[in-house]
């Protein structure tokens, strides 16, 4: 009777056929993927004819120049000022009600709006006109609201 087979020898392959392998599977990618390839060429060939592409592998090949640069721009004192800022202010904005918010902005715009009719008018305005201004309900409620404006931002200047 025969032994059992227990080890299967695999033949290895040989570089050349290792490497012809790799040829036939790039084909065939290449040959499910064309569109996309010769999209990805007319794109490349765009952005050479242009420049950019030269532009871009400058940048790469730059790179820690590039770092070093933006480091030190982003440490200086203007920018780290304006960074500081825009995080208070989005910390702000985070404690105010959206709806308010919104209403309050209409408004600006309105006011605009009207302010931009009176330039175009070019009319005087005088003591007697600023009396009766006082008397109109949404000129009033507007002063009402700066004067309470004003007085939480002193409040907060105290603090």
């Amino acid at each position: 009777m025969a032994r059992p087979i227990t080890k299967i020898a695999k033949t290895p392959f040989t570089e050349s056929e290792k490497q012809s392998q790799a040829v036939e599977n790039v084909i065939q990618v290449l040959a499910q993927n064309a569109d996309g390839i010769q999209e990805t060429i007319k794109l490349l060939q765009e952005l050479h004819e242009s420049g950019i592409l030269g532009a871009f592998n400058a940048a790469i090949e730059a790179r820690e120049q590039m770092a070093k640069i933006l480091v030190g721009q982003m440490v200086r004192p203007p920018v780290t000022n304006m960074i500081n800022n825009a995080m208070a202010a989005a910390g702000a904005l985070t404690e105010l009600n959206p709806e308010m918010t919104k209403k309050m902005m209409a408004g600006v715009a309105k006011g605009i709006q009207k302010s931009e009719e009176r330039l175009r008018s070019n009319e005087k305005v005088g003591i007697i006109d600023l009396m009766k201004a006082l008397r109109d309900p949404d000129i009033n409620r507007a002063m009402g609201f700066g004067i309470s404006l004003l007085k939480g931002i002193g409040e907060g200047l105290k603090e």
